[in-house]
């Protein structure tokens, strides 16, 4: 139910039989089996990245033995996604059966995420190059909204033979040290969907047996009642709308202030994360004098502020710059 949710009730990905899906262990537990059945089907493939990513990709897909590159994605100083040189280093660097790791929506760590053409133009130069999408979804209904933070992988659905997907519902229902996960394989035919959904189950018995049950069957008690569903889609737009608002009131702030740059790229920004332009050490003036807390590299999570501080959040921010 959750892939219809997510690939469309009617995609000819569901309903042509073409789509292999197995439960993980939450969008981790997704992201290995689906770089381990890549590394089945093509054990000569390099699975390129976005810089940033995640910081937990590249130790997933790594730990499989598949060789990782990196692809540009978002430029720290002009706070834009580096289209142009995503796709030169794709077009010129990346060979025919290699895999890209895509963020399905929310971009983990930017919040940056790719337009509507955008989308249009990476899918035709990977069909172009013969290039295997993988899409990492884990945050859907949290950007703009389950169906827009769907467009990507739909869009690759429509138009690739083979794609991968790990998607989690960790956020968007609640349950994350319940684990819950999806890792999906659109095949060329029915048949190659069976063969590819009986080796994910046969490496996931090898790796942990089994996924857990508890939060699986929450989402699929969910997913099965229509009032439920109701429900759960009104508290996840809630959800996102107040993300809106702190974003907005943050870029709102800031902009006051004159750091117009920084209020626009957070304001355009997607989901619960952004990527401030600091250094590590000003990343640590801001926890330490500050109590701001953020990663190093800059990511702040836009979901743990508060509308009543946000013009303190600002002023912090500023005084480190």
């Amino acid at each position: 139910r959750f892939s219809k949710l997510i690939f469309g009730e009617n995609s000819e990905a569901v309903t042509s039989g073409r789509l292999a899906m197995a439960q993980a262990a939450g969008g981790s537990g997704a992201l290995r089996l689906g770089a381990e059945l890549i590394k089945l089907a093509n054990p000569e493939t390099t699975v390129w990245v976005s810089t940033p990513t995640w910081a937990n990709h590249q130790p997933l897909i790594g730990s499989t033995g598949l060789p990782i590159k990196p692809y540009p994605y978002y430029n720290t100083k002009t706070q834009q996604i580096d289209f142009e040189d995503m796709c030169q280093v794709l077009r010129e660097h990346a060979k025919a059966g290699d895999t890209v790791l895509l963020h399905g929506c929310c971009h983990n760590p930017t919040g940056a995420d790719l337009s509507h053409e955008q989308w249009q133009m990476i899918a035709d130069l990977m069909l172009e190059k013969d290039l295997l999408p993988f899409v990492d979804l884990a945050y859907a209904g949290l950007g703009d909204g389950l169906d827009e933070d769907s467009y990507g992988l739909r869009l690759l659905a429509g138009k690739f033979p083979e794609l991968v997907l790990a998607a989690s519902c960790s956020k968007n229902f609640g349950l994350y040290k319940e684990r819950v996960g999806l890792v999906a394989a659109l095949a060329k035919t029915p048949d190659a969907a069976k063969r590819a959904e009986g080796q994910i189950g046969l490496t996931m018995r090898r790796m942990i047996s089994m996924p857990p049950d508890h939060g699986a069957e929450l989402v699929a008690r969910i997913l099965s009642s229509k009032e439920l569903t109701a429900d759960w889609k009104d508290e996840l737009e809630d959800m996102r709308i107040r993300m809106v608002g702190l974003r907005q009131a943050l870029a709102d702030a800031l902009d006051v202030q004159g750091a117009e740059n920084m209020a626009r790229a957070i304001a355009a920004q997607k989901g619960m994360f952004s990527l401030l332009p600091v250094t590590p050490e000003q990343a640590e003036t801001l926890r330490s004098q500050h109590s701001v807390y953020l990663l190093n590299s800059g990511r702040i999570n836009i979901a743990g502020a508060r509308l009543e501080t946000i013009e303190r959040l600002s002023n912090c921010i500023l005084d480190v710059l």
